[in-house]
């Protein structure tokens, strides 16, 4: 353990949170793999590790960014960054809704209720 104690716990929580990359960087990263690609005639794991390496990023992070970039291109099949958005929102709407049609049915349940009850004067 290189750190003991509450800083040993603090250091292994901040080293698994995952890096967030700017969509900047991500598309630097793209164009230096397409590039390379392009350039030379390496496969196309040798230049997700050069790039990978290069920048300082794993390569499983350029191999996802790369399978995102082709779906989102048409090029492979799948779910597009887009379509995934509007998923997103859809399934919000949809339990939005239904929070609201069971207000409206317990609503409903409670003046029926009170039209039942005999008026007393």
């Amino acid at each position: 353990v290189k750190y003991p104690g509450f800083c040993s716990d603090l250091y292994r929580r901040i080293r698994s949170m995952p890096r967030q990359y700017s969509p900047e960087f991500r598309d630097r990263a793209l164009r230096l793999l397409d590039t390379m690609m392009e350039a030379s005639d390496i496969s196309e794991f040798e230049a997700i590790k050069s790039v990978a390496s290069k920048l300082g990023i794993s390569e499983e992070s350029v191999r996802r960014w790369r399978r995102k970039a082709q779906v989102d291109a048409g090029e492979r099949p799948g779910t597009s960054s887009s379509e995934h958005a509007e998923i997103r929102k859809l399934k919000r709407e949809v339990a939005e809704l239904r929070r609201a049609n069971e207000l409206l049915k317990s609503a409903s349940a409670f003046f029926a209720a009170e039209l039942d009850r005999p008026v007393t004067k």
